[in-house]
């Protein structure tokens, strides 16, 4: 039984990314689409890693910690990956709550500011 698979074009649509994204990550290996002549086609397992990466560029991971993480799966499994991705993960989210923090405080800056200011005027 032959697996679904999705083209380059379709690919570059439905995870809303450019042509030159798409061949970058493959370039560096984070995906590895089937080639057939000229044509790239993309199966369950590099759609499962496309949605992994975009969801791991959202987050802050950078493309080379995402790199090692899925290629962890494939050298030693489900497992080992997960457990090696909790603590980077509670890393990335104290850097993020960190981040919030202080641009809530820049917007009570900005607003106190604007305030200041506008009561200065005529």
């Amino acid at each position: 039984m032959e697996t679904e698979q999705i083209t380059f074009k379709t690919m570059c649509a439905q995870f809303d990314v450019t042509p030159r994204t798409l061949r970058y990550y493959e370039y560096i290996e984070l995906l590895q689409p089937e080639r057939r002549g000229r044509s790239r086609f993309y199966g369950p397992r590099e759609i499962a890693r496309m949605t992994l990466i975009l969801r791991g560029r959202r987050f802050g991971f950078s493309l080379e910690e995402l790199r090692q993480w899925l290629s962890l799966y494939e050298e030693e499994g489900n497992t080992a990956q997960m457990q090696a991705w909790v603590p980077i993960a509670e890393e990335k989210l104290n850097l993020l709550e960190k981040q919030k923090a202080e641009v809530t405080e820049a917007i009570e800056d900005l607003r106190q500011m604007i305030g200041s200011v506008s009561a200065e005027l005529p």
